[in-house]
This record gives C-alpha cells, sequence and structure tokens, in this order.
C-alpha cells in the first residue's frame, strides 16, 4: 500500500487534467503461494459522476484465457459466478474500499485454480466513453514449497556453555525468491524475542536484548551447506533459558520493486535449561603440529574453560624452556622479555588474547633455534576494593615440544605438450609441472627457452618469483601480439603457448625452475634449481605443395556444360588459405589472360577480359579441400582454347599480415567445342479419316527425336485438294509460338475453326479443325523446322522435314432415328393414373435435340387431338386437348433415363379414355450453327379405357317382423351388407308401405281420423302399383336431414351405429302405426373432378310391424295369472337379451368398428345412451323397454 499510493494520486492528478478515465491495476506479474492472503489494487481517475465507484473483478483461466468469468462486485451481489459464490458469501473473497475510487480485492486463501489473469472493470457514470474502463494483470499460484525443520529436543546446559542450534530450510520455487531466517526465543506466554536474523539481504541483526552479544561476536549464524543454518551462542547466561526455535520467511520481488514475503514457516522448538555454574577452570595448550622447516609459522593457543569468565580476572605468561616469553595481565597487555621483545619488534612474534578465554603465542618464521618446549601459566587473579589484584589459584598444561628442521630443496620438473611434430602454422602448447615432497617451503621462478637445430639457447619467458613475466629480446614482438603466451595454471604448473608457429620455432624446449625460500632478515635466498626439455619438429607449409589441372570432357559439345578442376596438394586445414587463378588462352591466340581468381580469403575476383565468362561460369571451392572447380556452361567457340590454374600459398603472421610462402602452376589444359548433329525425325506414318460433318478433325504431327531437349520447333499444316496441283498453307507457328494464318484458311473462312495445341510432352503437335464441313475433305501433312538457341542467344534454324498425309473425308450423318413400337392396353379406374412411355431406342448424334409430341384419338372422333409438346430446349407444352379435358396440373413429364420419356395422366377420368401415341423429331446442329430436322418417327399406340367402380351395393333383405305394444319403441334397422369402394357415401330413407284402397292413398294417422296431407312423387308406373310409400325420414349423402312424414313428427331417432349400419327407432308407437316398412339406400363416389355421382341404389326386404292395443282382454288374462305372467314377460328377456348381445358382437367384430361419435360432414348422430328397463310386479303392464328423453343425445 505504501508503495503504490503515490503512484495512484499522480495518476488520479493525470486523469483529472486529461478528463479521460483511467482505471490502473497493480503491475503484474504476481507471484503468490497456495494458501497465502493476496491483496490486488485497482484505481479509477479522469471519471465523471459520484466519488464512490464501483469495482467489478473478474478473471481469465489459463484453461480458457478467452473466457471471462465473474468474481465479485460493488454493486451487484448475484455478480459472482457459481464457483466463486460461497468463497464470496463466506468472505474469503472480497473488496475493501480504500476510498470512493481506489479499491483492494482479497483473497485470503489462494487456490491453484485462482492463477489466471485478473480484469478489474468499472462501471461507467461519465457523459459519454472516453479512456479506458478495465485493466488486467496477471497472477500466478505457486505451490508453498518452503519448509523449516529442527529436531525438537530439551538440553540441559551450564551457564558459560556454548549452545549450538541447527534448522534446515529448503524451498523448491523455480522463481527467484530470496530466504530470511530468524531465530528466536519464547518463554512462556511472553512475547518472542528475535536473537539472530539473517535478512534476505544477506544482513544479521537481532533485538535489543541481544544485540550488544552480537557487537561483541558473543553469537554467529554459519550456513551449512545449502539448507543448514546454524546458530551459535559462545557463552550461555542464564537469562538465556527458554524454546529456541527458528523462522524462516521467502520473499519474491514484484514488478514494481518491492519485496513481498509469499510465506512463512516455523521449525519446532528446543528447550535451553541454563545452569548458574561455580569459579573452577582448567587451562590446555594446542598447536597444529609438532615438527617444522625453517621459515614456517607456528601458533600455540592456550585456551581457559572456566564459567563467567568475562567477569573474572585472569593472568597469562608464556616459557620457553622454561625461560619466560611473555607475560600478560588482566589488562590483556602483554610484556616481552628482551630477547623476544626485539623479535616482535620487527614482526616475527605476537603475543594476543583473541577470546576471553583464548591467549595466543605465534612466531611468523621460525628459526632452528626455536626448537624446544612450550607452555603457557594461567592465574586467576581477585581485584581488591582498592584496585588492586591478588593472586589466587594458577593452573599450566603439559608442555608442547617442537622440532624446527633447516629448509633443503625437494623438487622435480616434468615438460610435457600437445604434440612432438605439428604443421607450420598450427598452435604448439607446452606444461612445465613442478612436484615437491611437503608443501612448497617458497616461491618459483620459471624460464622457457629454446635451443634450436645449431644448439643455440635462446629465452623465449620467464616468470620470476614475484610473478612478473618478461618475454625473450627474440619473442618480445610476437609476445606483443599474443604469439606467445605464459601462464601459471595451477600453484605448481607453468604453460607455455606458441601461436601460429613458424619453421624457426622448431628444436628442444626447457623449462628451467628455481625455488627461492625468504630468510628472517627478509632476503631471498635460492633453495634449488631444476630443469626439463621435450623436442618439437615444425613441418613446413611448402612442403610438398603442388597443383595439377584435369578435365573429364576435353571435347564438348556445342551448348554444353564442362568442368575444370584444379587439384592442390597437400590437404591443407582449413586456417591455410590457398588462393587460386584460372588462367585462358583463346583459340588463336599466343598469350594467356586472368579468367577468375579464388581469392584467400574465400573471394572471387574476375579478370579484365572475362566479361564473356561471368554469366556462364560458376567457380566453387570444396569445403574439405583448397581444390576449385571451374563450371562453364552454354559452351561455344568463344569458351575454346586452353586453361591453365595457378596457386599461391599464404600464412597468416602473427602481426596479422600476410606472406606468400610459395606458387605453383599447373599442367595446360586444351578444351575443343563442337558443334551438334541434328536428330530431328518426323513421323512418316500415313492415314485415312472418315467423319461426319460436324465433327472435329484432329490433325496429329509427332517429332519422333529431336537433337536438343531446348529445341525449338516451326510447325506449318498444309492441305492438299485433288483439284490442285501443290498444297496450300493453313497454319504456321514459329518456333517462338507466334500464329500465321495461310492462305487457304484465309479463303475458306477456317480462321474460327482452327485450334492450335502443343503438347506437354513437346514432340506432339496438333491441329484441330471444328465443326467439318464436306468441303474440308483432303489430304493433309505438316513441315517441321527444327531451332536453337546460340550461345550468344540467337535462334538458327538447323533441319527441316515433312510429315506423312492424312486423308480426311467428311459426310453428312445417317438417320438411324428409332422409337419402340410396342402396343398397349390399359384399362385403369377413375382416379388412378396413367402411365405413358415414349422410349427413343436409337438417335443419329449424341448431340442432336429431340422434339417430343403426344396425341390421343377419342372415339367416335376421327382427328387426332395433342396432348401434350415436349420442345428442343426441353419446354413443357399443353395441347388443345389438355384444356378440353381439363388436362392442365394432372399432366406429368419425367426422362429417369436418356431416350426415356414418361408422360403421367393423374386422377383420370372417363373422359380420358382413348389411344394415345407419340411422335419424335430429330434435330441436327449444322457447322455453320442452324438446326435443322433430320428424323422423325412416330412410337407404337396405347389404348387407354378408364372405368368406373362396379356396383357391390348390397342391403340385408332378412329381416324379421316385430310386433310391440302401444306406446312402446320399435326399431327399424338398415345393414350395408357390402359396399362398391371404401370412399363411398350412402344416402339412407325409411319408407312406410300401405295397400291403396279405392284408390286412394291411405296413410296412417291420429285415433280421432285427422289425416295429414303429405306430396309423394311417383311416375306414371307407379300410379299402377298398389303400394302405397310414405317416407318417414331421409338422410342424404352429404348427411343433410329431410322432414318427417307428419304422422311420427317428433316421435323419430336417427342413429348411425357404424359406417354401415344405420337405424330409426319409432317411440310411442300407436295401433296405426302398424304395417311394412323398408329402408331405400343410394350408394355416391366422387368423381375425378370432386363432383360426387350416383353409382347404385338398393332397397330392403319390408318388414311388418304390429301394434297391440292396450284395451284387448288378453292382457287382462295374462296379467291375472302369475305363472302365465312370468312366462310370457320376464323370462323371454333374459335369453333374448344373451341372444341380441351375441349377435351385436358378431356383426360389431365382422365390420371392425366399435363407437362413432359423429356423422359425415360434422352431423350430430343420435345416441341412445342407456335403455331403462321399467317394471312392476304388482302392476297389470308387461315390461316396457323405453328411451328417455335424458337418454337421448
Amino acid at each position: 500500500m505504501k508503495c503504490f499510493l503515490p503512484v495512484l494520486s499522480c495518476l488520479a492528478v493525470l486523469g483529472v487534467a486529461a478528463a479521460q478515465r483511467l482505471v490502473a491495476i497493480q503491475e503484474g506479474p504476481l507471484y503468490r503461494t497456495e494458501g497465502s492472503h493476496i491483496a490486488i489494487w485497482c484505481n479509477v481517475s479522469g471519471f465523471q459522476g459520484p466519488s464512490e465507484q464501483n469495482f467489478q473483478w473478474s478473471i481469465y483461466m489459463p484453461t480458457a484465457p478467452e473466457r471471462e468469468v465473474q468474481i465479485v462486485s460493488t454493486m451487484d451481489s448475484s455478480f459472482p459466478y457459481a464457483i466463486y459464490t460461497q468463497r464470496v458469501h463466506s468472505g474469503k473473497i472480497y473488496v475493501e474500499r480504500v476510498r470512493g475510487n481506489l479499491a483492494l480485492l482479497h483473497i485470503t486463501d489462494l487456490q491453484a485454480r485462482d492463477a489466471g489473469v485478473y480484469e478489474c472493470h468499472t462501471p461507467s457514470t461519465d457523459e459519454r466513453y472516453f479512456g479506458s474502463y478495465s485493466a488486467k494483470m496477471n497472477l500466478v499460484v505457486i505451490p508453498d514449497s518452503l519448509q523449516a525443520s529442527a529436531v525438537p529436543q530439551t538440553l540441559h546446559k551450564v551457564e558459560q556453555d556454548p549452545l549450538e542450534l541447527t534448522c534446515d530450510v529448503s524451498t523448491e520455487t523455480l522463481q527467484h525468491s530470496h530466504l530470511s531466517v530468524a531465530w528466536l526465543r519464547q518463554r512462556g506466554g511472553e512475547k518472542p524475542v528475535e536473537v539472530l536474523a539473517l535478512s534476505r539481504d544477506f544482513v544479521l541483526q537481532s533485538s535489543s536484548d541481544y544485540a550488544q552479544r552480537l557487537s561483541l561476536g558473543e553469537m554467529h549464524l554459519d550456513k551449512l551447506g545449502s539448507t543448514t543454518f546454524r546458530l551459535t551462542i559462545f557463552h550461555l547466561q542464564p537469562s538465556d533459558q527458554g524454546e529456541f526455535y527458528c523462522e524462516a520467511t521467502e520473499w519474491i520481488q514484484d514488478p514494481d520493486g518491492s519485496w513481498y514475503p509469499m510465506t512463512r514457516k516455523r521449525s519446532e522448538g528446543t528447550v535451553v535449561n541454563v545452569q548458574p555454574t561455580d569459579k573452577e577452570f582448567t587451562v590446555r595448550l594446542e598447536t597444529d603440529k609438532r615438527l617444522y622447516t625453517v621459515g614456517e609459522p607456528v601458533e600455540f593457543r592456550c585456551i581457559l574453560e572456566a564459567q563467567h569468565v568475562p567477569d573474572r580476572y585472569f593472568a597469562v605468561s608464556w616459557a620457553f624452556n622454561s625461560s619466560l616469553i611473555a607475560s600478560m595481565g588482566p589488562n590483556a597487555v602483554p610484556v616481552l622479555n628482551s630477547e623476544f621483545a626485539h623479535r616482535e619488534a620487527r614482526g616475527q612474534l605476537k603475543v594476543s588474547k583473541e577470546g576471553d578465554n583464548v591467549f595466543v603465542l605465534k612466531i611468523y618464521h621460525l628459526r632452528q633455534e626455536d626448537s624446544g618446549k612450550y607452555n603457557c601459566r594461567v592465574t586467576e587473579r581477585e581485584k581488591t576494593v582498592t584496585g588492586e589484584f591478588i593472586d589466587k589459584e594458577s593452573k599450566r598444561p603439559k608442555n608442547i615440544p617442537i622440532i624446527v628442521l633447516p629448509i633443503k630443496s625437494s623438487i622435480s620438473v616434468e615438460v610435457a605438450s600437445n604434440t612432438s611434430v605439428i604443421l607450420e602454422g598450427d598452435n604448439l602448447y607446452l606444461s612445465c609441472s613442478i612436484r615437491t615432497v611437503g608443501r612448497p617451503l617458497g616461491r618459483f621462478s620459471v624460464i622457457w627457452q629454446l635451443v634450436d637445430r645449431q644448439n643455440r639457447r635462446s629465452n623465449i619467458v620467464w616468470l620470476d618469483r614475484d610473478g612478473t613475466m618478461q618475454p625473450g629480446a627474440s619473442y618480445w614482438e610476437r609476445s606483443r601480439f599474443g604469439g606467445v603466451q605464459m601462464e601459471q595454471v595451477q600453484p605448481n604448473t607453468f604453460s607455455l603457448g606458441i601461436y601460429n608457429s613458424r619453421k624457426e620455432d622448431e628444436g628442444q624446449y626447457d623449462c628451467h625452475v628455481t625455488e627461492w625460500v625468504r630468510a628472517v632478515d627478509g632476503e631471498w635466498q635460492v633453495v634449488g634449481e631444476r630443469r626439463a626439455s621435450t623436442p618439437v619438429s615444425i613441418t613446413a607449409l611448402e612442403t610438398g605443395f603442388a597443383v595439377t589441372a584435369i578435365s573429364r570432357t576435353p571435347g564438348v559439345t556445342y551448348c554444353d556444360s564442362f568442368d575444370l578442376q584444379c587439384i592442390i596438394k597437400p590437404h591443407y586445414p582449413s586456417r591455410v588459405p590457398v588462393s587460386v587463378t584460372w588462367r585462358f588462352q583463346p583459340v588463336g591466340t599466343i598469350e594467356f589472360h586472368d579468367l577468375v581468381t579464388f581469392t584467400r580469403d574465400g573471394g572471387v575476383q574476375w579478370g579484365d577480359r572475362s566479361s564473356s565468362f561471368r554469366t556462364r561460369t560458376a567457380i566453387e571451392k570444396a569445403e574439405s579441400s583448397n581444390n576449385v572447380r571451374l563450371s562453364i556452361s552454354r559452351a561455344s567457340d568463344t569458351e575454346a582454347g586452353k586453361y591453365q590454374c595457378v596457386a599461391e600459398l599464404w600464412r597468416r603472421n602473427y602481426n596479422s599480415s600476410w606472406t606468400r610462402l610459395a606458387e605453383r602452376t599447373s599442367n595446360l589444359l586444351e578444351i575443343r567445342v563442337l558443334q551438334p548433329v541434328t536428330k530431328l525425325q518426323v513421323s512418316k506414318s500415313k492415314r485415312t479419316l472418315t467423319l461426319v460433318e460436324n465433327r472435329p478433325i484432329q490433325l496429329n504431327c509427332s517429332v519422333k527425336s529431336q537433337t536438343s531437349q531446348n529445341s525449338h520447333f516451326a510447325v506449318l499444316w498444309y492441305v492438299h485438294k485433288p483439284s490442285d496441283a501443290d498444297g496450300k498453307l493453313i497454319l504456321k507457328t514459329t518456333h517462338n509460338s507466334a500464329f500465321e494464318y495461310g492462305t487457304y484458311a484465309e479463303e475458306e473462312g477456317l480462321r474460327a475453326r482452327l485450334q492450335f495445341e502443343r503438347h506437354v510432352s513437346g514432340g506432339l503437335f496438333s491441329l484441330t479443325v471444328q465443326r467439318a464441313e464436306v468441303s474440308d475433305s483432303g489430304s493433309y501433312y505438316c513441315h517441321v523446322e527444327e531451332w536453337l538457341l546460340s550461345p550468344n542467344y540467337a535462334w538458327y534454324k538447323l533441319a527441316e522435314e515433312v510429315s506423312g498425309r492424312t486423308e480426311v473425308t467428311v459426310k453428312q450423318p445417317d438417320s438411324r432415328l428409332k422409337l419402340s413400337q410396342a402396343q398397349g392396353n390399359l384399362s385403369v379406374l377413375e382416379t388412378r393414373q396413367v402411365q405413358l412411355e415414349c422410349v427413343v431406342l436409337n438417335r443419329t448424334s449424341a448431340a442432336s435435340q429431340l422434339l417430343l409430341e403426344w396425341f390421343v384419338w377419342k372415339p367416335n372422333q376421327p382427328e387426332r387431338e395433342t396432348v401434350a409438346r415436349l420442345s428442343r430446349d426441353a419446354t413443357f407444352h399443353y395441347g388443345e386437348q389438355a384444356a378440353k379435358n381439363n388436362l392442365k396440373g394432372r399432366l406429368h413429364l419425367e426422362s429417369p433415363s436418356p431416350g426415356v420419356y414418361r408422360l403421367f395422366i393423374q386422377n383420370v377420368a372417363v373422359q380420358d379414355s382413348g389411344t394415345y401415341s407419340c411422335r419424335v423429331e430429330e434435330w441436327l446442329p449444322s457447322p455453320s450453327g442452324t438446326w435443322y430436322k433430320r428424323a422423325e418417327d412416330t412410337a407404337g399406340q396405347t389404348a387407354v379405357r378408364v372405368t368406373r367402380p362396379d356396383a357391390a351395393l348390397q342391403v340385408d333383405t332378412v329381416v324379421p317382423n316385430a310386433t310391440v305394444f302401444e306406446k312402446a319403441a320399435f326399431q327399424l334397422d338398415c345393414s350395408i351388407v357390402s359396399r362398391s369402394s371404401q370412399d363411398s357415401r350412402f344416402a339412407v330413407a325409411w319408407y312406410s308401405l300401405r295397400t291403396k284402397v279405392g284408390g286412394k292413398r291411405g296413410s296412417p294417422g291420429p285415433e280421432d281420423g285427422e289425416e295429414e296431407d303429405e306430396e309423394v312423387e311417383v311416375d306414371e308406373e307407379e300410379e299402377e302399383d298398389p303400394t302405397e310409400r310414405t317416407t318417414l325420414l331421409s338422410v342424404g349423402a352429404d348427411a343433410v336431414f329431410g322432414p318427417e312424414g307428419s304422422p311420427w313428427e317428433g316421435r323419430l331417432r336417427f342413429q348411425m351405429l357404424s359406417p354401415l349400419l344405420y337405424r330409426l327407432t319409432v317411440l310411442q308407437a300407436s295401433p296405426q302405426d302398424s304395417g311394412n316398412y323398408s329402408c331405400h339406400v343410394e350408394e355416391w363416389l366422387p368423381s375425378p373432378q370432386k363432383e360426387w355421382y350416383r353409382l347404385t341404389e338398393e332397397e330392403s326386404a319390408p318388414v311388418g310391424i304390429h301394434v297391440l292395443d292396450t284395451s284387448s282382454t288378453l292382457q287382462s288374462i295374462i296379467c291375472s295369472n302369475d305363472a302365465l305372467f312370468y312366462f310370457v314377460f320376464f323370462y323371454p328377456f333374459p335369453i333374448f337379451g344373451i341372444l341380441i348381445i351375441t349377435i351385436l358382437l358378431v356383426r360389431f367384430k365382422s365390420r371392425n368398428s366399435s363407437k362413432n361419435s359423429e356423422g359425415k360432414n360434422g352431423v350430430p348422430l343420435l345416441w341412445i345412451k342407456e335403455p331403462h328397463l321399467n317394471y312392476s310386479p304388482t302392476c297389470l303392464e308387461p315390461p316396457v323397454l323405453s328411451i328417455h328423453p335424458g337418454a337421448i343425445d
């Protein structure tokens, strides 16, 4: 927060000044560990509106970087997505508003899935959008790999004892991070006290309780290895008692430069108990060894072991062979005797106190007379009130004897080189190794020398004992440029490097080593000298240097290529440059001139007279050798002559200058250039071609062989007519693919019909005369010229040849049109479909066009009428017959395969009957592009007869008579046994049949004798029929009801129990209803024009109905006798009920009909819901099966 607030303030000022919204977010990427707490700031400036702005935070996860996942918002509680809802509501993710335009996003427990790109968005409060409204940063969540561990233990120490504690701290973080380690002490419930800490910047620090002891060196913090930290307290005090533990913190530097503690771990604790001590002390004397050499240093350490040493007073004295060397009081000021004081003044001896309990005697340069026994004595003193000291107890350890030996040299020298034989210019490396017995006594001076073949010795370079290197006189210049280098690679190893060696560097290399030792008086003296040598042989570069010129093609063909090789021996390394120059002497001249030079630095330099070679010459130097190849392409006379190569051997000097060591000239190479011999061959084969007019004439001209793959050809096409003496030129194509039309093409107008093609193979030429005419007949041939490109890029004709002739005859095509003559008879029912097929078995040409026409002969009509026509452009047209018989919309044409045409007449009617046939005309294109009729044919005839369905209507004629009582109801069923079609409909009518009396009509009426007149239409034949027919009820085929007969008006109920079963129920029967009844059925069918017509009609047999008068004495007789009553009225009902149910089930199953809710055309039917049986055994009336008003729908 402290780091970014000034930055945000500056951003806010800039934003207000610019009046442009700016959203800033903490700079990323930020690295945080799992489980840690992070706060990311977001600031907005330059905004308009209220001072308190809203913030919305989202994340783009690495698995879906393009998808936004909403986290938390300051204005919308429903803003978070489901993945963050619980954490936001539980407070693990929240937004802290620092001020109106600054907010912090807190994530208290970071998870691995929280890694991604975070976006801070501020909803606009401005009058217009201007500026940035969101900002992004990247957060990387890494595993928490920091570990801090220590062995938990309890230590019991005594006051003034040292304490050592170790703690292992490690981390596996891949990012660059720093660790800080701190030791803390905690006692009971007190706040932990920092003992000693190593900050992330590797600075030691401690709290005020331990600051003084740290400054006095009483505490150390050491790092052992890569992970172990050791705390050392040299003198424990009683106040140090408590629990010690270490705390490790891992820091990472954010992009803004600040350091952030990613994670913090603490180790297990060590309980330290410190017990106060008494005043006892011990003394011991130590030194590293007992045997020394003159000049070596020696150190004696007198160590005091006691408690509370800083609070006590001790005096120390040193003795040599029982003679006092020096003494030191509690004030630590040494006092030496006269002899040793003189050596101490010259810095050869020192007496000091290194700590409260360590006293040191050090002799820097031992003498041989220093051999003997050494000891120290420690005396405790007590300070009185007056400030004086009194000696108390005194102790001394055992003597330590040492022996000082005189100096003797024990070195040996060995010289080695990288090779004994090298090529001039290679680098030479030599090493001089010095071996000693024990450690070196002093210093070494080394001189490298060269003894040449004449046994002359010269100094190359030397290194004195002080480390100063000095080159020899003859090597001074080379050493200045780094050509001679000497280096001490190890304490006892010295190397010599001779770079870019020369022949004069050959000889015996000698290493001379001198050992020096400093005497007691400070002067250096030689202890010993050793030398060793090794021979080195250097081969001169020009040894065996030779050059040879070769060529595998001394004679080449005109325009071909040839190679010249310049072979250089021996094989030199890449550091040795060789320049090669090709020289050329043209034919007819006597002097050579430089053609091209491959310089020593790899460049190419052309000669003054090589301009004709540059574009056709390639020079190449092999990578593995200095051989140079000269490749010349498109050879011509100018390249014929003698060639020679000259090689120069160069050496690079130490000062980067070059020296030409040698020059060699090769043998002569003579190159002859020959002109090519023609190989042109044109096919001489003859052929005869007969084709139909309007077909293309394909003429081929084949070149069987050619002189060169780069040959070009000029082709001239000719035609020879019998009436002409010579052939006439049709077309000429030059070698550069230009077209020229001949006189024959112009005269005959062939330009638009000619097509020339050169095939990919290059040797086949084709001329196509499109849309051949009879006048194109003749003898055709081609004349081929072979052209080559000269080396000077000029085309010349090399050869020419004439091909064989092709005799072409063009004729008109023969008529081959043929139709199928198959005859046919079709008989179909109305509303079905008729298929008329017209099959073209053969045609004159596949490119021809067909015109098809279907026509029909109607009965009693002499002329045929056109039904439909398919024109040449595949356009379908209706004929005059289609308009008469309403065929439009019912005709359908299809061609399932070439040559097969089918005409479909859908939904046929009787008037479509007739004899049908088709006629086909074949039209061909003329060469000029116009069409003409070539042939015509008529197919076989097909007789079509359209019939209506056969009448199959049948009404049930077996109907039993019935007797009913007055006021009862009787039923008149009309059952249709069979029908003509499933699409048929029925008109049903019921009639009352009465016999005429006295020429008057009788009709049923009421008892009072009143009669109602009813109009009945009859013809003359019906007037003679003695039976009078009265209509009860009629229902038309369109489900429209007619008027009820007057005697039965209001007493009739109609039911359609199934599509084939109709019932009329007469209620409240009276004696006047007695008589015969019948039903009349008419069957209607739809025509193809959707018009209904009557197909047939049928009437059922009459059924007799007798209605009994209830005043008869028979009724009283039956009712007075119980046995007779039950026999007549009760027992028959169960029997007849079972019988009726059985009959109904059988009939319903046979007609596959169970329920009907409505009649056709939406006319509702009358359904009997439930018959009610009223019966009382006490009444005199018989049981009546009646229909109540509520029982009828």
